[in-house]
């Protein structure tokens, strides 16, 4: 990626007409002829949130409505983690389901929440295998799941976006200072231990143990990743963006660009390999932006009166939908190709 500090700058080789394609917003006239080309028997895609969700009284209120896994988006998904993502989708034709696991517990918890949400969703689609794309934590638990919890055979691709792979800094800091002295009283509530599980050992001990599994059972693997400038960064991360950047470098507020890549391969002890495709946003991001949430900072500086800066957030949240639209059409017909 780019060092240079326009927001606007692209990090990635993209063609002209690729990147006028991120920024083109939904056309309902198009959309039928785009459907036609997707495969009929295409599989659900299910999105997997991180740790400790901004939203959970939004989620909670939906659940407690008993609004369902599918329909209860098209309400809140404005106000959703992945903001407005999964409406996106589902105009462009993709069956699109959001998961819930608990709030901040430890990746085997989260694991085990996180199978019972797939296997509620392969029920209710008549599929036995389904697509994940997750961020942050979630990733995390998509892969825990798939080698502790025996759901290989259950999910085609794992797209991971912003994910801590290989562990994250701001997890050994809040440890290395006692988890009680840096959340406080919530850590006597609310069960934490998801920050243990992002620390950089118990992602090396989890990447060593997993990578006979992983390198072998037949999920397609890719990560999305990126970082972001300090100033740019959303205000309660920047103290986290400035322990990354001194301990692994470039970062997007909470987990480095290195971390969130993993690595672009797995490899067994018996030398069995298995790719794993790795791609970077086409513009700076923080671990916000990753999830459809234009800068936050700028949101708070400019209200809701201006029309200059709704139109550029209107704009950048189209460029993160549309990315989204890519990795669905990606893992869509990567799954064509298998059948």
């Amino acid at each position: 990626m780019t060092d240079k500090h326009d927001e606007f700058d692209i990090s990635i080789p993209l063609a002209n007409e690729d990147l006028q394609e991120l920024f083109e917003a939904f056309d309902p006239i198009q959309m039928d002829h785009y459907k036609a080309f997707l495969p009929e028997n295409r599989l659900p895609i299910v999105l997997a949130h991180g740790i400790a969700r901004p939203d959970y009284l939004i989620n909670s209120l939906a659940r407690t409505l008993s609004l369902s896994l599918y329909d209860y988006s098209l309400v809140f998904d404005r106000f959703h983690y992945f903001k407005g993502i999964a409406s996106y989708l589902k105009r462009y034709g993709f069956e699109v389901y959001h998961s819930s696991v608990s709030f901040a517990a430890g990746v085997e918890k989260r694991a085990r929440d996180l199978k019972r949400e797939v296997e509620k969703i392969l029920v209710r689609s008549g599929h036995d295998k389904v697509h994940i794309i997750a961020h942050s934590m979630g990733g995390l638990d998509a892969r825990y799941m798939i080698v502790n919890e025996g759901m290989a055979e259950h999910v085609a691709t794992l797209t991971t976006i912003g994910t801590p792979h290989l562990g994250s800094s701001v997890s050994d800091y809040i440890m290395e200072n006692g988890v009680q002295r840096v959340v406080g009283v919530l850590s006597k509530v609310v069960n934490l231990e998801g920050i243990r599980s992002c620390s950089l050992a118990a992602c090396a001990e989890f990447n060593d143990f997993a990578r006979e599994v992983e390198a072998k059972n037949k999920v397609i693997y890719q990560t999305y990743a990126s970082y972001q400038t300090r100033e740019a960064t959303f205000y309660p991360f920047q103290y986290a963006w400035k322990i990354l950047d001194a301990r692994e470098g470039n970062n997007d507020g909470l987990v480095s660009y290195r971390s969130q890549r993993w690595t672009d391969r797995i490899v067994a002890r018996d030398g069995t390999v298995k790719p794993v495709r790795q791609h970077d946003f086409p513009m700076r991001f923080d671990h916000i932006d990753q999830i459809g949430w234009w800068n936050m900072n700028k949101v708070l500086k400019a209200g809701w009166w201006n029309l200059k800066a709704l139109h550029v957030k209107n704009k950048h949240e189209q460029i993160i939908k549309n990315v989204y639209l890519k990795i669905a059409n990606e893992v869509c017909f990567i799954q064509q190709v298998r059948e």
